[in-house]
């Protein structure tokens, strides 16, 4: 199967992937307008390459790789990145929890204190619904590597959890 190439073609790959590549960025990143740069900057990476991709699924590879990727590379390039506080976590693209909006938005601010190696394989495992192979595949990382950044990531996230509750029981 060949990836269209046409304008309208690409236009319609961009309108189906839009909502994950902003959504990964925007959890990785933690901030809404550097997330938005950095989606348009990986569909102006995807519109060069885009004759090298084979298949939907290669395309859905791509675009999570490169997203990832690029998202770990302004982190590391923002030294000087200061932590938001969980007031100003934002939130994502796509609401995890419809039930109860006071639990999914500590939740969306807990994972968003995760420091961001953690925070990518958390997002990826339980978001994208990837497998740790997956993921390492995505980060260019062992799946050893991976599977310890999620076992860190739960821990921090179980502790910072029973830490809330600590606060709110009497």
């Amino acid at each position: 199967m060949n990836v269209p190439v046409s304008g309208v073609a690409f236009a319609d790959l961009v309108r189906e992937h839009q909502s994950m590549v902003y959504s990964l960025s925007l959890h990785i990143l933690r901030d809404p307008p550097a997330a938005e740069e950095l989606a348009q900057e990986v569909f102006l990476q995807l519109h060069r390459n885009v004759s090298g991709l084979k298949s939907d699924a290669h395309v859905v590879h791509w675009l999570r790789k490169v997203t990832c990727h690029r998202a770990i590379d302004r982190i590391r390039r923002a030294k000087s990145h200061p932590e938001i506080s969980f007031d100003s976590a934002p939130e994502p693209a796509v609401p995890c929890y419809q039930s109860d909006p006071m639990l999914s938005e500590r939740i969306r601010k807990l994972v968003a204190s995760l420091p961001a190696d953690l925070r990518t394989a958390v997002v990826l495992r339980y978001q994208e619904e990837l497998e740790p192979a997956e993921i390492a595949e995505t980060l260019g990382q062992p799946v050893r590597k991976v599977k310890a950044n999620l076992h860190k990531g739960l821990a921090l996230l179980r502790d910072k959890a029973k830490r809330f509750l600590g606060e709110v029981e009497p």
